[in-house]
């Protein structure tokens, strides 16, 4: 369990505590700009579909990354593709700090420095099974909570820090978040040698797809993954559903954050299953993660909103073994694309599931009801999902 003897082992491995801490810095800043960058563009259009496609557009960068730069995690030293990305991030960050920057080129920036993302969570996730061994299922739920706080710490308090700091300030102290991480990652980790050669950028993708394609294990695995694609909807929508509810922007923060707070609970509770129990369950936990937000049906106000995504995101913390099954599945030297296939998948579908949920917001008038939609659609995928996996599960027990 959670603060159980394989969490106390986990942090009890050097390299894992850096890897934690670079982990603290980056994630916690890093969700300023993307809040008031919603805000800002419903301000000025008052259009959920605008919104949604805002938001879906800064997770399209991490794609186009995704699929031609995660296998440097596999063509070169983890460290050192950690190390660039960071500083790179930093650079651009500073950058947009600058004042009177237009607001064009500070969104252009922003977009640049997001491509440095799906490398560095390629050589990371690849790098901590590496460094914990048997302890990987245990650390790599300490990093889940750790993101999920970084989350909710962002999005609750990116308003005030905002407020506090002005633009450029919050900006400039997110690149400091990303040097520092530099740092700690420089000096903490191990260097180790490339573990491998990978395929030209252009036919990584089509590797990582082809490793996945080949185990039904990795196929089911990815599609339950991908759920996502549903239940990241209520975030896409947080500001229209904010002002549909009369919360305003105040409730665009408890909104976002709702999720996260869930989720972290989730994978505390999760923690007390036998990891082989967890690993059967992934598919009727996938289920009861979209199931609650059918609830949106019955118009909740702003509290009713926020138990119903608390309730979705303890479910989730079920992508914590499914991420972790599908490591360990992979082989060491092909990690890096495997995993680029798949988290870039996933911010595909999240891209996508996001800027549908705008789009069928404004066609039906409500916020609530595309997000009512949503669950409903992903409820019925997972169930189907759900029967593959049990299957897949029964098989590999026999």
């Amino acid at each position: 369990m959670i603060g159980g003897t394989g969490v106390r082992a986990a942090f009890a491995v050097p390299e894992f505590r850096v890897l934690w801490a670079a982990a603290v810095l980056s994630t916690i800043g890093d969700q300023l700009a993307r809040v008031a960058l919603s805000v800002l563009v419903f301000q000025r259009t008052g259009s959920a579909a605008w919104t949604a496609l805002t938001y879906a557009s800064t997770m399209l960068p991490a794609f186009v990354s995704g699929v031609l730069l995660t296998g440097l995690a596999d063509r070169f030293p983890r460290r050192t593709v950690m190390v660039v990305a960071d500083v790179v991030r930093a650079a651009l960050l500073a950058l947009m700090a600058v004042p009177g920057v237009p607001l064009p080129l500070v969104a252009a920036l922003l977009v640049v420095a997001q491509l440095a993302e799906p490398p560095f969570a390629a050589a990371q996730g690849a790098l901590l099974p590496t460094v914990l061994g048997e302890h990987y299922e245990a650390g790599q739920s300490v990093h889940l909570i750790t993101h999920q706080v970084g989350l909710l710490l962002g999005f609750v308090g990116g308003g005030l820090v905002v407020a506090w700091l002005g633009t450029s300030g919050a900006l400039l102290a997110d690149a400091v978040t990303f040097a520092l991480s530099a740092l700690v990652l420089r000096l903490g980790l191990v260097a180790r040698p490339a573990p491998g050669s990978v395929p030209a950028p252009h036919l990584q993708i089509r590797a990582g797809a082809l490793l996945v394609w080949r185990d039904r294990r990795l196929r089911l695995l990815v599609a339950i993954g991908w759920l996502a694609l549903f239940t990241v909807v209520p975030e896409g929508l947080a500001v229209p559903f904010s002002d549909e509810v009369g919360a305003g922007a105040a409730g665009v923060g408890l909104l976002l954050a709702a999720d996260p707070a869930g989720m972290v609970l989730g994978t505390v509770l999760l923690r007390f299953l036998p990891a082989s129990l967890r690993v059967r369950l992934l598919g009727l936990l996938a289920v009861s993660t979209a199931v609650p937000l059918v609830g949106y049906f019955f118009a909740p106000g702003l509290v009713g909103a926020l138990l119903l995504l608390a309730a979705s995101g303890v479910f989730s913390a079920y992508q914590v073994t499914a991420g972790a099954t599908f490591v360990r599945l992979v082989p060491d030297g092909q990690r890096g694309q495997a995993l680029g296939f798949a988290r870039s998948g996933l911010v595909a579908t999240q891209g996508l599931g996001v800027a549908a949920g705008g789009l069928l917001a404004t066609a039906t008038g409500s916020a609530g009801t595309a997000v009512a939609l949503a669950g409903l659609a992903g409820a019925v995928l997972a169930l189907a999902l759900t029967v593959a996996w049990s299957r897949v599960s029964a098989s590999a027990a026999g």
